[in-house]
């Protein structure tokens, strides 16, 4: 299901290199869950909406993860 703050293919197209260079290297011990523009996906709409992080829609990422990334590149950046 898309919503109104998903990123259209071609946002996606223009935004994913981008990402590669603002998330944070993860040690990858095991395949991820879900997929960078799902988590994207899951940070637009909390920000677009304002809703609690605990609010986020069923078939997007759990808000943990979510959250996690959207503060690690934002401490990352801080740094």
């Amino acid at each position: 299901m898309t919503y109104s703050s998903s990123l259209s293919d071609t946002e996606w197209e223009i935004a994913e290199p981008l990402l590669q260079q603002v998330l944070p290297r993860k040690k990858r011990t095991r395949p991820a869950n879900w997929t960078k523009r799902e988590i994207l996906d899951g940070i637009l709409y909390q920000l677009k909406n304002g809703c609690n992080w605990c609010d986020l829609p069923k078939n997007l990422p759990p808000y943990s993860t979510v959250y996690w990334h959207l503060h690690s590149v934002a401490k990352c950046r801080s740094d």
